[in-house]
């Protein structure tokens, strides 16, 4: 599953992407100096955006990605099948993602990293829930679904990547996420060999 995503626009981009859907962005704890990251890993910290007290502003803040599960392994995947998620949703900024397989190469010893961009969009959002936690305060996780016609090659599994128009819905917690969470039509996104 995904344990890794990249994300390479500035705080200003991204609240102009969001504004330019009429969702109106906050920065309560200051703006956030977001560093271009072709890589974001497991307990790392990485920018959501969040809504604030059930209104029609959001917030983008970072917090730190995945939160000890009841084993202590990190929670940084949820599968979405059969939940509504009323509460606490998010949306996980990013420019592109990694999956991993296999080495082509029988003499290669690591696997290959394949990364997925959207095509035409600068942007797009992860489906996410956030809690906070005694162990490290407010974590955010991905959500996992059954994997589209582009992921499928690589992956049993995907993360929840919502179309531009779906944002604000995933923002309202009165709109079911069930009929929000579906896979993306097949040649959306692009992929390539990085690794």
């Amino acid at each position: 599953m995904c344990n890794d995503y990249r994300l390479m626009v500035d705080a200003a981009s991204i609240a102009k992407d969001f504004a330019d859907l009429k969702i109106k962005i906050r920065f309560d704890e200051g703006i956030p100096n977001l560093q271009a990251r072709e890589d974001i890993k497991i307990t790392d910290v990485g920018p959501i955006v969040r809504t604030i007290n059930e209104g029609d502003e959001a917030e983008l803040v970072q917090r730190r990605w995945s939160w000890p599960g009841p084993n202590k392994r990190p929670v940084y995947n949820f599968r979405s099948e059969g939940r509504e998620f009323t509460s606490n949703r998010c949306l996980i900024v990013a420019d592109g993602f990694y999956e991993f397989t296999g080495p082509n190469d029988p003499k290669k010893k690591r696997k290959d990293k394949w990364l997925f961009t959207k095509k035409d969009e600068p942007i797009f959002c992860i489906a996410g829930i956030w809690r906070d936690t005694p162990d490290v305060g407010q974590a955010f996780t991905m959500l996992t679904m059954e994997p589209g016609p582009d992921i499928l090659p690589y992956h049993d599994r995907q993360i929840v990547i919502l179309e531009r128009n779906l944002w604000a819905d995933w923002l309202d917690p009165t709109v079911s996420a069930k009929s929000l969470i579906k896979p993306l039509q097949a040649g959306t996104l692009s992929v390539e060999q990085v690794g």
